[in-house]
């Protein structure tokens, strides 16, 4: 009997130490889940942050012409995402001239200004053709550069249009936000953020607003 009740004794130490063992390793797998889980989400809602390099980007214009970011270093660079359709788009350039008058203001001063469309194949506002005959129709003295993928507009973290986005002479971004303090589809703000931001970037001086919250549409990115 004693000899039996050793052996069961062995037996159930040997039968806990194994399920432990197996607890520990499911809980280690989980673990390792759950970190990829946080470096896989971690990469994809990456997007440029105020003080911080702007992403790099090469795309073409409405006329075919490349635009690479990397030829205009040691300059101030100012972007403007595009939707000739959407009507907070149509404010800035029908209703009011906010965007070109604000380029008009620093054209001279070395800043180069862009429009891009990040506007999937087929959403609203969309594609070459819409692009050109808005840029056409409003006369617009910048390039509308087409980014379909989306890729550019993911990597700035780009979710209205209009949202703004300065890039200062070292390459780093110096503003991201709205154009103006007016949310309204109808009425022009009392601030423009960009032309204060731009006065300061090229006065070398710290951008007192340098984050604002953009209003608009949402940019259309395919799925």
């Amino acid at each position: 009997m004693n000899n039996a009740k050793k052996l069961f004794g062995i037996g159930a130490a040997v039968a806990a130490a194994a399920a432990m063992l197996t607890a520990s390793a499911f809980a280690g797998e989980k673990d390792k889940d759950a970190k990829k889980d946080t470096m896989k989400d971690t990469g994809t809602t990456t997007a440029a942050k105020v003080g911080a390099p702007a992403p790099a980007f090469t795309l073409k214009d409405t006329d075919g012409k490349t635009i690479n970011l990397a030829d205009l270093k040691g300059k101030v660079v100012v972007l403007e995402w595009f939707n000739p359709e959407c009507p907070f788009v149509k404010k800035h350039h029908e209703k009011f001239n906010t965007m070109v008058d604000t380029y008009n203001a620093f054209k001279d001063k070395g800043v180069v200004w862009v429009a891009i469309n990040s506007g999937a194949a087929g959403q609203e506002g969309a594609g070459l053709e819409k692009s050109k005959k808005a840029a056409a129709d409003w006369k617009l003295p910048y390039p509308v550069l087409l980014d379909e993928s989306g890729a550019t507009g993911k990597a700035y973290g780009a979710k209205t249009t209009p949202h703004m986005y300065i890039i200062n002479t070292d390459g780093v971004l110096a503003y991201a936000g709205a154009i103006d303090n007016d949310r309204s589809a109808d009425k022009a703000g009392t601030v423009n953020y960009v032309k204060q931001a731009l006065t300061q970037v090229l006065a070398k001086e710290t951008v007192t607003e340098a984050e604002t919250k953009p209003y608009g549409c949402s940019v259309k990115y395919g799925n």
